[in-house]
């Protein structure tokens, strides 16, 4: 669990990345989340873009990122930031 203030480290990190995920019409399947948990493996911090045609509402999404234990640094519009700390190259360090 992330405290606010290595929320905000986060956030602030983030923000110059663009979306490498969309989620789409079929929501968040379990293919997508082993995707972007590889791509959490190499970069630590990344940002998914939800599409309006998703019929998933955000709070299940989330609710799913956590369950595969990914921690949702924001979430603005249908934008999510995630992060999860790399078990073998770790370039983040929180405060």
């Amino acid at each position: 669990m992330l405290t606010g203030k290595q929320k905000r480290f986060l956030r602030s990190k983030a923000h110059h990345l663009n979306p490498i995920f969309q989620i789409g019409k079929s929501g968040l399947t379990e293919q997508m989340i082993f995707e972007i948990e590889a791509a959490l493996e190499v970069r630590e911090l990344i940002k998914v873009s939800m599409l309006q045609n998703c019929e998933e509402p955000k709070e299940d999404i989330q609710a799913k990122f956590e369950e595969a234990g990914i921690e949702v640094a924001q979430q603005i519009g249908n934008i999510f930031v995630l992060y999860k700390e790399s078990e073998e190259n770790k370039m983040i360090k929180l405060p």
